[in-house]
Formats: structure tokens, C-alpha cells, sequence
């Protein structure tokens, strides 16, 4: 493991090993999702971070969009952007909308109250979910060839902790840590 903290001191770190020649390929992995990222690192390190800084995301990673944020910048979409909304287009039968226009408020209201509930609702499980995606897109990149991934995975999404630790045991040291924090130690996840 090279570095792990705030964005902008991996981002220097990876540009300054680049710098040196180091002919390994770096990876870096987004803490929340699991997922690999690529950064811009042409120019100076004030460049760099300018663009992290002016980056919409406030990320700097060259990374496709989600299909669920919002419109790019420089478009401007229906909704009250000022406070965030963001107009989507949403496909129901008649009888989804005959029932959200009787709700106080209407459509938009009531689904805004169905989605707030339902992610109240799901919250442990879902950050559980979320904690185990994660670990997992990390040990698909970087331990998929390790002895022990299939069943650790295996563990991962049955939530059997100890057969997990038990599965990773034999990995470096770093893979093992990391991917034991992905899955076991997240923030919203309860243990």
C-alpha cells in the first residue's frame, strides 16, 4: 500500500511515484464504493489540485456519471435547482399515478415521502449491502488470483465473519486489511 487518506495526498503520491519511474501499475480505490479510479495527473501539483477542487463532484476522478446524479453543470434541467431538485422522468401504469395524485401534495411529494421511508427502512441492511459491494468490487481487482477469494466471498455475502477472516488470512498484509475494512468496518455498518 502507497498511501491511504485524503484525496489530494493519494492523487501527489501516485503523480510523485509516477514521477520516479515506478513501472507498477498504481491502483487507487474510492473507500465508499470499492470501485477504481483514474485521475488526471498532467501538470504541476497546483494543477492537480485545481481540478480536484473545481471538479463537480469535488472528486477530480475521471469516472462515468451515475445514472441517478444529477444534470451535468452546465445544463440546466427542470425541477428547483437551487434547492437540489432535480427533474427526472418517471414511467407508471395509470393506476401508480391515479393513486400519487390523490396524495397530499401530489406526485412529487408523496414520492419524495416513499423514498425517504423506504431508505429509513433499509438502512443497516443497506449499508451492509453496501459495505459488502464494495469489499467486494476491491477483491475482484486485487485478489481475484489469491487463494481463498471465491470462498471469501462466499463468507463475505453470508456475512460469516470469522470464515472471511479465515479465507483472506494468507493475503499481503495490506489487500487483507483493506478488504476486511471495506466489509467490516464502514462507518454505518453495524458489526
Amino acid at each position: 500500500m502507497l498511501l491511504s487518506g485524503p484525496l489530494i495526498d493519494v492523487v501527489l503520491a501516485v503523480k510523485a511515484s509516477a514521477e520516479r519511474g515506478v513501472s507498477e501499475p498504481i491502483l487507487v480505490f474510492d473507500d465508499a464504493t470499492g470501485r477504481a479510479l483514474d485521475f488526471d495527473l498532467r501538470g504541476t501539483k497546483a494543477d492537480i489540485a485545481a481540478r480536484l477542487s473545481s471538479s463537480s463532484a469535488g472528486s477530480g476522478l475521471q469516472d462515468s456519471a451515475s445514472p441517478f446524479e444529477g444534470p451535468s453543470p452546465g445544463r440546466r434541467g427542470r425541477g428547483r435547482p437551487k434547492l437540489g431538485v432535480v427533474g427526472r422522468e418517471v414511467t407508471l401504469l395509470p393506476r401508480h399515478w391515479e393513486w400519487l395524485a390523490a396524495q397530499p401534495g401530489g406526485a412529487s411529494v408523496a414520492l419524495r415521502k416513499l423514498v425517504d421511508e423506504a431508505r429509513k427502512a433499509g438502512g443497516p441492511a443497506e449499508a451492509r449491502r453496501a459495505a459488502q459491494e464494495a469489499a467486494y468490487r476491491f477483491m475482484s481487482a486485487m485478489a481475484g488470483n489469491l487463494p481463498g477469494f471465491e470462498e471469501a466471498i462466499r463468507a463475505l455475502f453470508a456475512n460469516d465473519r470469522a470464515r472471511f477472516e479465515q479465507q483472506i488470512s494468507s493475503w499481503p498484509e495490506d489487500i487483507r486489511a483493506y478488504a476486511f475494512r471495506l466489509a467490516y468496518q464502514s462507518p454505518n455498518v453495524r458489526r
